[in-house]
């Protein structure tokens, strides 16, 4: 065995890589990042959590998330940047998933692990706003030094339905420092065709490094496209204010290795999602951030207050055809929760005439199983008295497709990324108090989710957190959930796997 991680959906076998990653990853560099997690479990054991060594163990935390960092190298230096801020020691921590040889503890350590790398992922993107709280790095010390130690199937399980509550804590912090900082989301058209001018595409999920991006290349004669995650920037007034963020280009992460060929200009990975590089593109992809893949040039961090410098890939999109088009429409957003909240009277008004019948949350990641079919085919045959709402690169298993409106209201309503599920439970939970509901799961809405990575495990620990139950997960089940501990998540909150559309569509019809 020459490593070994299940962290994500698409696991080998979905029992566990253990040769290389199905996403990429090398053994070398998953071995690393065993190592590295090994570390920050010896400081959270042995520090204070504060803001300087918060956000390095959450920054840390947030490289290890799938197909966020495939670079060795650095994260060979993170390791040694651990060692160097925990300082000498006798402490120490167990190294690596099988390390814990009951199956239930390991499962329970993983999970809360997951969650917190969730977690470290929305709380850098909200420090990179000036937002931080120490009660999140607090926790997110508390549980690596609990994972480090013997401790009780009992106190592990407590310890992760209080990781819900800090990602919904992670969640509403990353969303106040989106809205203070760019706005909040309006309704908004989003071109997916291509101009005529030279181009430079922008992925993963950090606005700031987009603001950035537009302020230093507004008057350089190219447009800024977004990929995947960025989809849901032009939502934000302080974002969509520049003209030369033209559109959306492609779908979600995984058919980066031919929309990027394609683009033909600059790409700028700002996050995770990146997968393996091909060789028609090599030379015009960059990191930034948590990003990482060997031989590819990074952008450094922002040091003195000073935006981080993007001219290398302005200069390089002057030399660049313009993109190559892959499709020509529009696609709709911007339903956040001070959007639809708007529209409250309206959505209620149509709930109660029975207009619509059900909301249908389809919220989550893409992925490349052939099983993922099964969101286009739920979203197409839902009735037309349903509301679908999402979040997440999910919706691009259905978001460019034609589904009208009832009275107005767009029949998908697309909230933006991943952390943006904190929209659809507010939205939730405000309807909830409209309807005079002691129960939130007493709404006409059903939850059929899909998951890929680490923060979709903190987003439903979040919903598990405010109440929510009966939700559907897939394509497949977590594969580092044991069956006494998947035992535990169906009985206690009602989760399910997937089945085929017509039946569970039927069961959703009917609050099943």
């Amino acid at each position: 065995m020459n490593m070994f991680c299940y962290q994500c959906q698409e696991t080998a076998k979905n029992s566990g890589c253990n040769i290389a990653g199905v996403c990429g990853k090398k053994a070398e560099v998953a071995n690393r990042m065993d190592q590295l997690l090994q570390q920050l479990k010896v400081l959270a054991r042995t520090h204070k959590a504060d803001n300087k060594l918060g956000l390095f163990v959450v920054q840390s935390l947030f490289m290890t998330i799938t197909n966020a960092n495939f670079d060795e190298a650095r994260i060979a230096a993170q390791i040694e940047k651990a060692k160097e801020l925990t300082g000498p020691t006798e402490v120490s921590a167990p190294l690596g998933v099988l390390s814990a040889e009951n199956e239930d503890i390991r499962s329970l350590r993983e999970l809360l692990t997951y969650g917190l790398k969730g977690i470290a992922a929305y709380a850098d993107h909200a420090a990179m706003l000036g937002k931080e709280d120490n009660t999140i790095y607090e926790f997110v010390f508390k549980a690596l030094s609990a994972v480090a130690e013997d401790i009780t199937a009992s106190e592990l399980t407590n310890l992760v339905l209080e990781c819900g509550s800090v990602a919904v804590k992670t969640m509403a912090l990353l969303d106040a420092a989106n809205t203070e900082t760019f706005g909040n989301p309006q309704i908004t058209e989003v071109k997916t065709g291509v101009g005529k001018r030279p181009g430079i595409l922008i992925s993963g999920h950090d606005l700031l490094d987009l603001k950035e991006l537009l302020e230093q290349s507004k008057d350089a004669g190219i447009d800024i496209y977004t990929h995947s995650e960025m989809l849901p920037a032009h939502y934000y007034p302080e974002l969509k204010k520049y003209p030369h963020l033209y559109g959306n280009y492609g779908n979600a992460w995984h058919k980066q290795n031919v929309e990027f060929a394609t683009f033909n200009g600059p790409i700028l990975m700002t996050t995770n999602c990146i997968t393996p590089v091909q060789e028609s593109y090599r030379n015009r992809i960059f990191t930034t951030g948590m990003a990482g893949y060997p031989g590819v040039p990074h952008i450094a961090d922002r040091t003195g207050g000073k935006a981080k410098d993007f001219s290398k890939l302005i200069a390089l999109a002057k030399q660049c055809p313009p993109p190559q088009e892959l499709e020509n429409g529009v696609i709709v957003g911007g339903f956040a929760h001070n959007q639809v909240l708007a529209l409250a009277d309206k959505v209620v008004a149509a709930v109660k005439s029975g207009a619509i019948r059900r909301f249908v949350v389809m919220a989550g990641c893409d992925g490349r199983q052939t099983g993922r079919e099964y969101f286009t085919e739920v979203a197409k045959s839902l009735p037309p008295d349903t509301i679908i709402l999402t979040a997440g690169c999910a919706k691009y298993r259905y978001n460019k497709l034609a589904f009208g409106d009832i009275g107005g209201i767009p029949r998908v309503l697309d909230a933006g990324q991943c952390n943006d599920c904190y929209s659809l439970a507010v939205i939730a939970l405000k309807l909830k108090e409209v309807f005079g509901l002691a129960d939130v799961n007493k709404l006409p809405l059903s939850f059929d989710i899909g998951w890929y990575e680490q923060k979709a495990v903190a987003v439903l620990l979040a919903v598990l957190s405010l109440g929510f139950k009966n939700i559907r997960l897939g394509p497949t089940l977590p594969a580092f959930l044991s069956p006494n501990v998947a035992k535990l998540l169906i009985e206690t909150f009602d989760i399910k796997g997937i089945g085929d559309a017509k039946t569970d569509i039927e069961m959703m019809l009917e609050g099943k």
